[in-house]
């Protein structure tokens, strides 16, 4: 009885101090543009327990739990600096503070961590980025409601507008409806009012423009006080520069595609190969969901161990393009029941690896098979590496690239013995390594990397959004090279 007693007022206290940090996160966000995270997750507007959780899973990939009793300190100290935009991540400042043997108190080795933040050498805020949705489907939707939570301070992106096919009776209801509601993804994070006299969904506050069009090039933007927007393709309709380029109107500067793009368009995975964006191209691709989800971890291997060859296997969730019952379709077998079958279908994503890594001369290459389950699918990564290696070593670099890496973001990992598909949805890495499945025998190395194709995929084209509208702000302590 005394252990549970122990066991109860710990979480108790914990709980306590981790209601603590919540206005503190949230006013740094709100008034700084400051994004607190822990081991790359974001804790802004995140629940007490959800705050206790993010720190539990720390356990999972650092070896021990860490707690909030010693994060807040880091936590106060960052209150009392001159703070410009920025990512701070609490797990990376608690983590090399437990290694520095200098001596330097908390306040110090905060004040030195960020320095790249503060005074003269921080960011300046800039102003709101105008985004508009082109398609207002299952990746606008999700989109929507990522714009929607990161809309901030309001110096960031600030979705204006959805253009989409006018539907039916109470079409503006619909739409705001399934935007409120998702069976997969769970109730929207926040208010959602409809303006039908003036075609707006108000959400969190933000006022979004409902634009009926079924052609790109009969809209003017400007009439809507939009200007210097970046327009997101997320229909798949158009995927070469002529197509897209259609989209370039009044009030449009650029425009992100989220399919992978076809011929001399720029398929961009961020983490890996974002810098090859120039500032004046106007017309970019997000890639596929797959290809953001092998290439980041295809670049770690390449980079500690070389890869000469590899095969991609994808285990992929069915999609809209299926049909839900035996019907016509033009592709082969994708005319089969979804719900019902298993589909051996193509993949685009082991092609599209050289367009992101144009330096990798190994053949990959792959195919799908999509399955009755509604979201989230893994990828089996079978390599052939250029030197031998360990099960134990190739483990412990890819856990060290989820925690420190500049891929951090992109990649997860995972120890629980137990985990399956739908434990991953949500997941706003591109992929997340499964260490209890992972195969290493010599050269060969087996990696199985889950992801949530949709909120996932949704996360790394926001990314990509941030980076060409100078709002994605740099992250500190700044990640190992």
């Amino acid at each position: 009885m005394i252990a549970t007693e122990d066991s109860f007022t710990n979480w108790k206290t914990r709980e306590e101090i981790a209601e603590s940090m919540i206005p503190i996160i949230g006013k740094l966000h709100r008034e700084r543009d400051v994004t607190i995270l822990l081991h790359s997750r974001s804790l802004v507007n995140k629940s007490v327990v959800s705050i206790l959780k993010t720190h539990r899973f720390a356990r999972q990939i650092a070896g021990e739990e860490l707690s909030v009793t010693e994060t807040l300190p880091f936590l106060h100290a960052l209150t009392a600096l001159d703070l410009g935009p920025s990512q701070i991540d609490l797990g990376m400042l608690a983590a090399t503070y437990r290694t520095d043997d200098r001596g330097l108190s908390v306040a110090d080795f905060t004040a030195e961590a960020v320095a790249g933040a503060t005074g003269a050498n921080k960011t300046e805020r800039r102003e709101s980025r105008d985004v508009v949705l082109y398609g207002f489907g299952r990746i606008g939707r999700l989109l929507a409601r990522l714009l929607i939570e990161k809309t901030g301070s309001g110096n960031g992106l600030r979705l204006r507008a959805i253009v989409v096919r006018q539907g039916a009776g109470q079409d503006i209801v619909k739409r705001a409806s399934l935007l409120r509601r998702d069976s997969i993804h769970g109730q929207f994070q926040g208010t959602i009012t409809v303006d039908e006299a003036n075609s707006r969904i108000i959400a969190n506050g933000n006022e979004i423009q409902v634009i009926y069009s079924d052609d790109p090039t009969s809209v003017d933007y400007t009439a809507h006080g939009i200007k210097d927007a970046i327009l997101i393709d997320n229909t798949g309709r158009w995927r070469d520069r002529e197509g897209l380029s259609k989209h370039l109107r009044p009030g449009i500067a650029k425009v992100v595609l989220t399919a992978p793009g076809k011929g001399d368009v720029l398929n961009i995975v961020h983490g890996v190969n974002h810098d090859m964006i120039k500032p004046d191209e106007q017309i970019i691709s997000c890639a596929s969901c797959t290809t953001n989800a092998i290439v980041p971890p295809l670049k770690a291997m390449a980079d500690e161990y070389g890869v000469l060859r590899g095969h991609v296997e994808t285990v992929h969730s069915f999609t809209n393009d299926q049909n839900l019952l035996d019907n016509y379709h033009n592709s082969d077998r994708r005319g089969r029941s979804a719900p019902l079958n298993m589909v051996i279908t193509e993949t685009g994503a082991a092609s599209a690896v050289t367009k992101a890594l144009p330096d990798l001369q190994a053949k990959i290459t792959g195919s799908s098979i999509r399955v009755p389950v509604p979201d989230v699918s893994i990828a089996i990564l079978n390599l052939q590496l250029a030197r031998g290696t360990s099960r134990e070593e190739v483990l412990d670099y890819l856990r060290n690239v989820s925690l420190t890496s500049p891929l951090r973001r992109q990649i997860d990992f995972i120890t629980a013995p137990d985990a399956v598909s739908s434990d991953f949805i949500g997941s706003r890495h591109a992929s997340i390594v499964d260490a209890g499945a992972t195969k290493v025998e010599g050269d060969n190395a087996i990696l199985y990397l889950w992801y949530d194709n949709e909120f996932g995929y949704s996360s790394q084209v926001i990314r990509v959004v941030q980076h060409v509208s100078g709002v994605e702000y740099p992250t500190y302590p700044a990640p190992a090279a």
